[in-house]
């Protein structure tokens, strides 16, 4: 089957008011944006508060679909079967014809449902279903009616031409991304993080990433899996500015200075401060985390209040609530899990105290990091300073 046009259905984007048309003209950008790399000439317009892109010519049906699958704000990807609209005997013909070649294998239910945009179309919408039911049930012994819950909804528009659709294949959902600001990812090259992006796109935020690097405790491997998280994230979040930091003077410092079931909470505040300074040069409102309550001994609700104090930028955890279960399912969705679980530790994983504190108390905590006044800013400088900025595409 040779489907011309694409009919892009959106969620939440209908629920909006009067400025529903900012949202609608982002969709469209982020359909062409996706359609970069895909083979084929592509249309993207809006018509009667539809989306719609138009396919010229030869193009790859699999690549097309699967590029708008990973664009945020789209629940529905309709493929379209257009022709002429030459009145209604011709308009019964080809309706037929299309559901004989598509559903003449087994038995189905159908329903037709029709919308007449074009108002001088000598039929209503409650005519044409019926006829068009007819015909069907007439030409196709295979099919019965079930008007509650249909195997097969035909759709027919009527407009300038007739538009026939059987199919909705699901999208992803969300919002378009950077319709809700931006904002800043701790991604490492575990499983949650990149899930954490991800979820936080889903609902119109545009990315920018730090990491934090710890060489030789951490291998060019490890630095090259977030590399490849920060790609696959960006197939669906957009392009990603990835910072990368030279985290290991700092680690190294901290550990001779503080007591060593501390060192968990004290490096993730001291990520928390440098993550947040890149945040707030880049105009970030926010930071994001893949964070989960009681996941591990530095996300208890003692553990997170205690990295929070040092930030004055709000810290979104998408995945606060989920179960590890929940999250590896996502990541394996999203086709992170993969890369995410090649056996290449970060610089969280390397300096991990093997007694790790559960229930930090705060003023312990700030009485610990007292230990470190004599050259803390300066090596937090110098890795600021020294931070390598990758600009990470899909």
């Amino acid at each position: 089957m040779k489907y011309q046009t694409f009919l892009i259905k959106y969620g939440e984007i209908g629920l909006k008011g009067r400025n529903r048309f900012i949202f609608e003209d982002a969709l469209v950008r982020q359909i062409k944006f996706a359609l970069k790399k895909v083979d084929g000439k592509f249309a993207v317009y809006k018509s009667q508060a539809r989306i719609y892109v138009d396919c010229d010519g030869e193009y790859d049906y699999d690549e097309t679909v699967e590029a708008l699958q990973r664009v945020f704000g789209i629940v529905g990807i309709c493929p379209v079967v257009r022709f002429a609209e030459e009145g209604f005997a011709a308009l019964k013909k080809e309706v037929l014809s299309h559901m004989q070649e598509m559903y003449s294998d087994k038995e189905y239910t159908f329903k037709v449902e029709s919308r007449r945009a074009n108002k001088s179309y000598p039929l209503n919408s409650m005519e044409i279903n019926r006829d068009l039911g007819e015909v069907i049930l007439e030409g196709m012994p295979n099919m019965t009616v079930d008007v509650h819950h249909p195997e097969v909804l035909v759709n027919v528009e009527v407009r300038n031409e007739v538009y026939l659709y059987t199919q909705v294949i699901e999208g992803p959902g969300g919002m378009p991304v950077g319709t809700n600001g931006s904002a800043m990812l701790l991604l490492s090259g575990g499983i949650d993080s990149p899930v954490a992006g991800y979820m936080i796109a889903k609902r119109g935020v545009s990315l920018e990433a730090t990491y934090f690097h710890a060489p030789p405790y951490t291998s060019e491997r490890a630095k090259q899996k977030v590399v490849d998280l920060a790609k696959i994230v960006a197939r669906s979040a957009g392009p990603i500015k990835l910072n990368i930091v030279n985290f290991t003077d700092i680690q190294l410092y901290i550990y001779d200075k503080c007591p060593h079931d501390e060192l968990t909470i004290i490096m993730r505040r001291y990520m928390m401060r440098i993550a947040e300074h890149f945040a707030k040069e880049s105009g970030c409102l926010g930071l994001v985390t893949g964070e989960s309550i009681g996941q591990v001994a530095s996300q208890t609700m003692q553990s997170l209040a205690s990295t929070n104090e040092v930030c004055t930028l709000p810290v979104y955890r998408p995945l606060i609530g989920f179960d590890k279960r929940d999250i590896v399912e996502i990541s394996e969705k999203i086709d992170t899990y993969e890369t995410s679980i090649l056996p290449f530790e970060d610089c969280c994983t390397i300096f991990v105290a093997k007694h790790p504190v559960t229930k930090p108390k705060l003023e312990v905590i700030r009485k610990s990091e007292e230990k470190l006044a004599e050259q803390i800013d300066e090596l937090v400088a110098t890795a600021i300073e020294t931070t390598e900025v990758l600009n990470v595409r899909p």
